[in-house]
């Protein structure tokens, strides 16, 4: 029989943050973050090599200035937009069954830190929630992976419920177009860019049933069980998603994928040539969505608010909108609740 008096802990567990916008601090993050093997998937001493000396040292220097424009009085926006969201569900659960708790999955607060609490806390049941809508093994996998490497040593296991992705969960894809509506009232756009981080093209292949991957329209032009846990197909997805419900033209609608690091091939197209090849088609006005980031952060203020910005512009386009990430968002709070209750 079911316990509905249980208390139950929830992990909302993002991406992280270095602590502040030193190079020590940023190199420090850089360091944790791509030393994850499921982040950078090459033999381990290979990864050390890459990362410690030449990744790191060299991009250190460049992120922190990039960090420095992105920092707030209020400082990381990627943790205090976590914190924000953390306090608004709060306000919408019952605090005597449910206790939150925010992690990020590298760097501070860690997720040790958030599984004790609960662990204090006695709660019989975690719900594990990464701030990631569509799976990857570097992103969504990542936090499963660590969370079960803290958690396995416990005497007193709870029940452990692991939201996987929500990438089309119908108050997901409203939040974000409550938001897109308040930059549609106001201007009308030529084309519509929805911007998600990119993966090397082997993990995809990696994640592929039975080789059925294949990186190209036909593949993921439509989310099949085949290809479900493909990230590509899942972004592809929530694009055709928010596109139907915010009645955009298909025909005006673009995919694209950004923040690239190596040689090796990424997923494809590149935000950085799409954005050339909608200059090039005379688009005057973009509006530009980042569906893979919940909140804002480095990849959507400057990366895409910004850098491509300047790089549409300098090609002569003239208008580029960036609709901002769900943050704490009434519907976005909303929708974080729905699965809670679900996982329940």
């Amino acid at each position: 029989m079911e316990n509905n008096s249980a208390r139950i802990g929830i992990l909302l567990v993002n991406l992280g943050t270095p602590d502040s916008t030193s190079v020590s601090d940023v190199r420090k993050y850089l360091r944790e973050f791509l030393m994850d093997g499921r982040v950078i998937d090459i033999p381990f001493l290979s990864r050390w090599f890459l990362v410690n000396c030449i990744i790191a040292p060299f991009r250190a220097p460049k992120s922190a200035k990039e960090y420095e424009k992105l920092w707030t009085d209020r400082g990381s926006p990627l943790l205090f937009h976590t914190k924000d969201l953390k306090e608004k569900l709060e306000e919408e659960l019952d605090q005597n069954r449910y206790q939150v708790e925010i992690a990020m999955r590298y760097q501070s607060p860690s997720i040790e830190n958030g599984l004790k609490k609960l662990q204090v806390a006695k709660v019989e049941k975690i719900i594990v929630l990464p701030l990631f809508p569509q799976y990857a093994s570097a992103t969504n996998g990542s936090v499963i992976q660590k969370v079960i490497e803290v958690a396995k040593d416990w005497q007193v296991l709870p029940s452990l419920n692991f939201v996987s992705q929500f990438m089309d969960n119908r108050l997901f894809i409203e939040a974000w177009s409550n938001i897109a509506r308040e930059k549609l009232e106001k201007e009308r756009y030529d084309a519509y860019l929805f911007s998600y981080h990119g993966l090397p093209e082997r993990q995809i292949y990696k994640a592929s049933c039975d080789g059925f991957c294949k990186l190209n329209e036909f593949c993921c032009g439509k989310l099949t069980e085949e290809n479900r846990f493909c990230y590509r197909a899942q972004c592809y997805h929530t694009t055709r998603l928010i596109a139907k419900n915010l009645d955009l033209d298909p025909s005006k609608v673009y995919t694209s994928f950004q923040s690239r690091l190596g040689k090796d091939p990424w997923v494809q197209p590149y935000t950085e040539d799409l954005v050339k090849e909608l200059a090039q088609k005379g688009h005057n006005k973009v509006l530009a969505f980042s569906p893979a980031f919940v909140a804002d952060c480095l990849e959507t203020t400057i990366e895409v608010g910004e850098e491509y910005k300047e790089n549409f512009e300098a090609l002569g386009g003239k208008q580029w909108d960036l609709v901002p990430s769900l943050n704490s968002h009434p519907t976005w709070v909303d929708c974080v609740k729905d699965l809670v209750i679900k996982n329940s």
